[in-house]
């Protein structure tokens, strides 16, 4: 089969007013960035406020593996199925980082026949959003700086600054640095560190605003440091609130582009789900839902992180109802969590075994009241009779399941998947797992023992004494956004399938006071990755012409 570029290099791509007057947007609505990507003003919320909402699909997966799910292309292909259905469908997917891009990801808008274009420009730069809201964090950074130099009357603890430096790249020899070095006109020397910009609370924000004044209301509640009586010293207490939140005045619209199908795809923020809310921007959704009869959307890794957080964080800040969730296998991922090595050998046996972890995904989404579909994303070597255990597996649970070839089929491989999902929508009862008033603790126990499957939870002394102070300033009733390996439904990476008898440790807890939520931080997890050995960047290329190779 062609590499992704190539298909998507062929491609015949439709003007992006066609597809934002296909989609249901008026004139003047549309802000054009080249032929074939576009930014939505924010007046069509306004005229869309009052509209009827479609249904609402998360797609989500297990815990990740190497083998890969293909989370993305499944939420493309669904789409672009349910558009051959006859139904009016909406894609609202986030945008790729630039870390994971030329890290070990590659490209991320999907692959094959179910990708977002134009491929090369969304990977790469696409509008400017993430570099804008880079560009926000870290002029909140130098105000702290300068107003540090200049005498610092809000008396801020230099030993307790919160905010970081941020970029959009994946280095970790900035994870721990120390500035203002050089002498007195140089600044105050302190430590700071960096964090990779989907990491940044300016990401989350722009997620979870609804409005500029939204915007900038949680702007001005961000805490960027303590003084030295320990009070909070806010944004809105450095006079910048106006400042960042200009730098962001493009980056609020959704940027709208088409799959290779040509259905409107909402491409939108770019959070993380193992250190941040792991979704696109609710704005972009909830203008979706109104044009649309199904929106599909995903959140970041498997279901115990960015699906637990869409349903816990964005999903009640905005107001969702989640209709159903799909969730994403494919049968080596099965058997690498099965225990085995050579995932291309028949292992009925350890796919069986591999089961357990997507039994647990399945028990833990139905925690929310929310009904479920899986869906096997097909590989050109999956043995039938892989397959068939895994029908027989999901039937003993009855749980409908679908194969799926959307890479090689695009939506004409997820009919089946498709016809599963409207037979199955119409049934939630959405609830969140936990309610907000009770305290922090609580609170993280609650998704450790029943969504982790935790034994217990153990506090540092630091995370203690954080969280006594965090209550005491008010913020007990936030929700809980945990910062987890992605990997396992422990803290340890290695642990595969569903670990039993293990503790949660929390090293930390920090506080996102404009998002409105308390980041516990477990194990060894930090918000600044690191290369591999040998990053995607090493196979990506640029012709004369200006043609990319090697995003997948």
């Amino acid at each position: 089969m062609k590499e992704d570029y190539e298909i998507a290099g062929e491609a015949e791509l439709r003007p992006i007013a066609e597809i934002a007057e296909k989609a249901g947007f008026l004139d003047g609505e549309l802000e054009p960035y080249g032929n074939y990507i576009g930014k939505i003003s924010l007046k069509a919320w306004d005229r869309l406020n009052d509209e009827k909402d479609g249904k609402l699909i998360l797609v989500t997966t297990i815990n990740p593996t190497p083998a890969g799910e293909g989370k993305t292309t499944m939420t493309i292909g669904l789409a672009q199925a349910l558009a051959k259905l006859g139904k009016r469908a909406f894609i609202a997917i986030r945008e790729p980082s630039l870390g994971p891009v030329f890290g070990i990801k590659g490209g991320a808008a999907g692959g094959g026949y179910s990708q977002v274009l134009p491929m090369e420009d969304i990977n790469l730069h696409f509008t400017g959003d993430i570099h804008a809201i880079a560009a926000a964090h870290n002029l909140i950074s130098t105000v702290i700086d300068n107003h540090l130099h200049f005498g610092n009357s809000l008396d801020i603890d230099c030993r307790r600054i919160l905010w970081p430096r941020v970029m959009d790249m994946n280095d970790r020899a900035l994870r721990n640095i120390v500035v203002g070095l050089g002498g007195p006109k140089d600044g105050v020397p302190h430590e700071n560190s960096f964090s990779i910009t989907a990491a940044s609370e300016i990401m989350a924000i722009l997620c979870l605003s609804t409005s500029i004044y939204d915007l900038k209301e949680r702007i001005g509640r961000i805490i960027v440091a303590y003084n030295r009586k320990g009070k909070p010293v806010t944004v809105a207490e450095l006079k910048i609130v106006g400042a960042v939140a200009s730098l962001l005045k493009h980056a609020i619209k959704p940027n709208l582009v088409q799959s290779i199908e040509g259905v409107p795809a909402f491409v939108h923020g770019g959070p993380f789900a193992n250190i941040a809310i792991g979704t696109n921007s609710l704005m972009a959704t909830k203008m979706a839902l109104k044009l649309s009869d199904y929106v599909v959307t995903e959140a970041g890794f498997g279901a115990d992180l960015g699906a637990e957080k869409y349903f816990d964080i964005v999903s009640r800040v905005g107001g969702l109802k989640p209709e159903l969730a799909v969730v994403v296998v494919t049968i080596r991922a099965l058997k690498y969590h099965g225990g085995v090595k050579d995932l291309k050998k028949e292992n009925v046996s350890a796919v069986e075994r591999g089961f357990a972890n997507l039994n647990k995904h399945l028990q833990n989404i139905w925690l929310f009241g929310i009904p479920v579909v899986v869906a096997i994303n097909r590989f050109e070597d999956d043995d039938e009779n892989e397959i068939e255990k895994v029908f027989e597996l999901c039937r003993g649970m009855d749980v409908p399941v679908a194969v799926a070839d959307v890479h090689a089929k695009g939506g004409d491989g997820g009919i089946e998947l498709a016809r599963k999902v409207m037979e199955n929508t119409g049934k939630s009862s959405f609830k969140p797992l936990y309610p907000l008033d009770i305290p922090l603790r609580e609170k993280i126990e609650v998704i450790a023992t029943s969504i982790y499957g935790a034994r217990t939870v153990s506090f540092s002394a630091k995370a203690e004494k954080e969280m006594e102070h965090l209550e005491s300033l008010g913020f007990g009733n936030l929700p809980i956004c945990m910062a987890k390996t992605q990997y396992s439904f422990s803290d340890d990476p290695k642990k595969r399938g569903v670990p039993k008898r293990f503790k949660i440790k929390i090293r930390e807890m920090r506080i996102s006071a404009g998002a409105g939520f308390v980041v516990p931080i477990t194990g060894t997890m930090t918000t600044m990755p690191g290369l591999p050995r040998h990053p995607a960047a090493e196979k990506i290329d640029i012709d004369g012409e200006g043609n990319i190779s090697g995003l997948f």
